[in-house]
């Protein structure tokens, strides 16, 4: 697949770090940004436009694993990648159960650029059933668990399986959240250093 990635290059404590911006086109993913619309836990759009973002390392990582899908007649469903501190606030602020929220205040791997969170969809683009939705704060989004189905005990793994051969990480409690290992070796990215990429930003401010 042709890499035709878009990316900005933001100043962060003096160090440049170059973001990417992840397209269908770039890595063959299907997006699907849902704090982009009201459709979250918040209950509103956290931000101002559906952009995803993800560190340079990580937009790599992501391409083998789209592509690992790929070759299993699957593709990749983004549901979040980079989030701005301001919407990791908001998420903080309005979630049920902060256990499954990283603290603004000591930041997250997502504001780092390096965590993303996904799932799988057939050919036809429906997702595999996973036992969960996406942001479901029960024990049953945990990795492992037996009292889900079977099968979908089997697409989690599988999507365990792709993620880890290209190079991420899995959490105990969200199996739809994979990061870099060593993540917070990354810096935090403030938003305002992306410039038109910023999803904090209206189009044309």
């Amino acid at each position: 697949m042709e890499d035709q990635t878009v990316a900005v290059t933001a100043d962060v404590e003096g160090v440049a770090v170059e973001i990417k911006q992840i397209s269908e086109q770039s890595h063959g993913v299907v997006l699907d940004l849902v704090y982009a619309t009201a459709n979250n836990v918040a209950g509103v759009p956290i931000y101002q436009r559906p952009i995803c973002l993800l560190h340079r390392d990580a937009a790599h990582a992501l391409h083998t694993a789209s592509e690992l899908a790929r070759a299993a007649g699957l593709r990749l469903k983004i549901f979040d990648a980079f989030r701005p501190h301001e919407a990791q606030v908001m998420l903080w602020n309005s979630a049920p159960d902060k256990a499954y929220v990283a603290d603004p205040a000591l930041g997250s791997n997502h504001t780092r650029g390096v965590a993303v969170d996904l799932t799988l969809v057939d050919a036809q683009g429906v997702e595999l059933d996973m036992g969960t939705g996406f942001d479901d704060m029960t024990v049953q989004s945990h990795h492992f668990r037996t009292d889900i189905s079977a099968q979908a005990q089997a697409n989690r793994l599988q999507l365990l399986g792709i993620m880890e051969q290209a190079g991420f990480e899995h959490i105990p409690h969200e199996w739809w959240h994979y990061a870099l290992p060593a993540a917070h070796s990354y810096p935090l990215i403030p938003s305002h250093k992306l410039h038109h990429l910023n999803p904090m930003r209206a189009h044309g401010q």
